[in-house]
């Protein structure tokens, strides 16, 4: 009996838990969608795990003032692009699902392609595999026919393709509100509330 209710009690414990957001970024431009994404993750206590591409390493200290070790410490946890054998790499270990912020076209088609050579690729098949939400900010311009077959196929594969395409009904004063608008389109996707942006409630009758 008390090794069924210890058991009941691990099963309710892990229920309690919110289950992690992976939050991969990759060497295209735009890595502060990736590095905001985690820093309002942190601010709404929602578990967000991280695993950076070199190249993204390298677009961090080329486009923001973050250094590395800020951007891993947003993240509850952190792998090597290297490590395909982390937890992320198997189906067995749950998550709410992953976001590639930004994707550069080189993992667009390692995606698109079931090419598992690195852990954000690999992490990205297993979503994929067990239905969980992919969304990919993918990030280049302008796009020959060969990047829109390879949104085609990743979407035929179940990810959504969710660029990050600036909205101006909400009259943005800032390049931090143009962001936060296409974070906030993300985190939509994982019904995560985060009033990073007014909604838009319609016309005013008139």
């Amino acid at each position: 009996m008390a090794s069924r209710e210890r058991r009941s009690d691990a099963r309710n414990v892990g229920m309690s838990v919110p289950r992690p957001l992976l939050v991969a970024i990759t060497g295209a431009t735009g890595v502060i969608y990736g590095v905001e994404l985690l820093r309002v993750l942190r601010e709404l206590e929602q578990p967000a795990h991280l695993v950076m591409s070199e190249a993204a390493i390298m677009t961090l200290s080329l486009e923001t003032a973050y250094s590395l070790e800020e951007v891993r410490a947003l993240a509850s946890v952190v792998y090597s692009n290297k490590d395909i054998g982390a937890a992320v790499a198997s189906g067995s270990f749950r998550t709410r699902g992953m976001v590639v912020a930004p994707c550069s076209i080189k993992s667009l088609s390692s995606i698109a392609h079931s090419h598992s050579s690195t852990l954000i690729a690999r992490a990205a098949d297993v979503t994929l595999k067990e239905r969980r939400p992919l969304v990919l900010m993918v990030r280049e311009t302008p796009l020959h026919k060969g990047h829109l077959e390879l949104m085609m196929r990743a979407a035929d594969l179940g990810a959504l393709i969710l660029p990050p395409m600036p909205a101006f009904y909400d009259h943005p004063q800032t390049l931090m509100d143009v962001v936060h608008q296409g974070i906030s389109r993300v985190l939509d996707q994982f019904d995560i509330e985060n009033g990073l942006r007014p909604r838009w409630a319609g016309r005013s009758p008139g």
